[in-house]
Formats: structure tokens, C-alpha cells, sequence
């Protein structure tokens, strides 16, 4: 049986990906519990984990150089998928710091115990926000990143370079896969789809910035899910792959579908655009599909429901 180390395996991608793992291997699962938001809620996403004796949870920073290669040093690592990081693009313009130190150098410590002690195959977490304000759609894996508009998105892009750096020197298979805008149950309570559902139903107003055309490239976690694991099955050299739905869905319609799920009507506050956002995202699949026989199933309205059953569940 294979040993996976999945790091932020608490957060909302990692937990829903533990679990999944642990159908066919065991699971080393790394977490700061940081309190970005509430670390009761990063506990509570690993409560079915925790229940698998396949399963083991380390708290420990990712900046923390020692501790990342002890648990190198104390469990034989046969892949790792890298999901650790601080997230979120307007907090980033708050404190760049703090994003440099989690999601570069974290990275490259990752990078370093994982070419120390041969480790298969490294699975990347990257991000759409990588493509920043580009004009031309769908965006590619191929196209230039010249347009980056937020701390977040240069840490991913040095995140890659990265990959790419230790790929070249060491040999090391990583595919570095790139996010787009991944929503469903345990979703993060910063993220429009809980923020808009929480506010909906407790009568409260949501924050629309801008006039509601911003598109996004909503992708449910369980196709994310499945695009992960066939990359960590594939064991590719190197590759940067899009993982999303590869269709957009404006803000306006968003919020409308989230209404019909509801059956609530939303009560509007207009804002300015935000600083950090950008216009469009919106991925080209062509690439995932080929290598990965990545087929995303789950449109919006499906997706929100799920969320939806899983919110109320809470």
C-alpha cells in the first residue's frame, strides 16, 4: 500500500481528497490549523478521516524546515500532493509576507525532503489566478503570465518555477495543477458560494462588486478530485495542467442560481470593484482531458445543490 502525504489536508480540498485516498492507501495528512478562518471547522472536515486507521495528522508549519523533514525522516513517502498554502487574493495585498513564506518557501522545503528522499511523484496545487488579466480565452497552460495582479498569484507562479527548477535538477516527477475557482461541500467560508448561501438565508445583504458580468470558472471539488488522482496515477515528468469545468458563469447568474436553489431572493449591496479581482476566469480542458481522461461532470446549479445539502447538514 502506497503512503501519500497530503499537506492542508484539513482544509476543504485536502479533507474531501483524504478520504478518497484512503479507499487504496494510507495517508500521512499535514495542517497548521491556522486561523485563517475557524480551526474547529478544519477538525470537524476530518472527523470520517480520523476514523481510518490509514490515517495519520501532523500539525506542523510548512515554513518549519526541521519539522517538514522529520516527517520525511519518520514515514516512507511514496508520493505527495501539495494543497498547503495561504489562500485568498485580497488578504495577500494585506500582508505579502506571510504568502511568500507559506507558498514559496514552504514549497521548496516540500521540494527539498521529497528529492532527499525519493519520493515518486509531486502533485502541485497551483491556481487560475495565475493567468491574472488576460485578454485571451479560454486560457491556456501555454500562455505568457505577464498579467499577475495579486501577491497570491505571483507566490503560485514562483511555486512553479519552482516545480520546475527541482524537476530539471533532480528528475523529480511533478505535474503542477492549476484551480479554477473550486466550490462544494466543506468550501471555504471566505468563498462567495458560503458567503452568498449564508446571507440569502439569514436575510442579510450580499456585497455584489461590480456590475455582476465578472465570469468565473466554477469547478465542483469532486472533479478536482478526480483530476488529482489521475495525475498522481499518470506520474507524469512534467507538466502544467488546467483543472476546471472549462465553462463560465457571470456573477449575476451565479447569484441567481444560488436564489433558485435557496428559493430565496437576494438582497443586493452594490460595490465597487474589488482591488485583486479579476474580470474573467475561464480554462481551457483540452490538455487535462488528453492526459488525464479528465471529464468534469458536475454543472453549477448541480454543484450548489450538493453544497446546499451539505450546508444545511452543518
Amino acid at each position: 500500500m502506497e503512503t501519500i502525504l497530503v499537506t492542508g489536508a484539513a482544509g476543504f480540498i485536502g479533507s474531501n481528497l483524504t478520504e478518497e485516498l484512503l479507499k487504496y492507501s494510507k495517508v500521512i495528512g499535514i495542517d497548521d490549523f491556522n486561523d485563517y478562518y475557524d480551526p474547529k471547522r478544519k477538525e470537524k472536515n476530518l472527523e470520517q478521516a480520523k476514523r481510518n486507521d490509514n490515517f495519520t495528522i501532523i500539525q506542523l508549519d510548512i515554513r518549519d524546515k526541521v519539522s517538514v523533514e522529520d516527517v520525511f525522516e519518520q514515514h516512507k513517502i511514496d508520493k505527495i500532493i501539495h494543497l498547503a498554502a495561504r489562500a485568498g487574493v485580497r488578504p495577500s495585498i494585506e500582508n505579502p509576507k506571510l504568502y511568500e513564506e507559506v507558498n514559496v518557501q514552504g514549497t521548496r522545503n516540500l521540494l527539498e525532503s521529497a528529492t532527499k528522499h525519493d519520493v515518486k511523484t509531486f502533485i502541485f496545487g497551483s491556481s487560475s489566478s495565475v493567468y491574472g488579466t488576460n485578454q485571451k480565452t479560454p486560457f491556456n497552460e501555454e500562455d505568457e503570465l505577464n498579467n499577475i495582479i495579486s501577491p497570491y498569484a505571483q507566490t503560485k507562479k514562483d511555486g512553479e518555477q519552482l516545480c520546475k527548477e527541482f524537476h530539471d535538477k533532480h528528475n523529480l516527477n511533478i505535474t503542477c495543477l492549476r484551480f479554477f475557482t473550486v466550490y462544494g461541500p466543506r468550501g471555504r467560508p471566505d468563498m462567495a458560494p458560503y458567503i452568498f448561501t449564508t446571507k440569502i438565508l439569514t436575510n442579510q445583504p450580499i456585497d455584489k462588486y461590480g456590475d455582476g458580468s465578472s465570469q468565473r470558472d466554477y469547478t465542483y471539488v469532486a472533479d478536482i478530485i478526480q483530476g488529482i488522482q489521475a495525475a498522481l496515477e499518470k506520474n507524469l515528468k512534467f507538466e502544467i495542467i488546467n483543472l476546471a469545468r472549462g465553462k463560465t458563469i457571470t456573477l449575476n447568474e451565479f447569484i441567481e442560481t444560488i436564489e433558485k436553489v435557496t428559493k430565496k431572493k437576494a438582497i443586493i449591496n452594490q460595490m465597487d470593484k474589488q482591488p485583486g479581482d479579476v474580470p474573467i476566469t475561464f480554462g481551457d480542458i483540452t490538455k487535462a482531458k488528453s492526459l488525464l481522461n479528465y471529464q468534469p461532470s458536475t454543472d453549477v446549479e448541480q454543484g450548489i445543490n450538493k453544497f446546499m445539502e451539505w450546508y444545511q447538514n452543518e
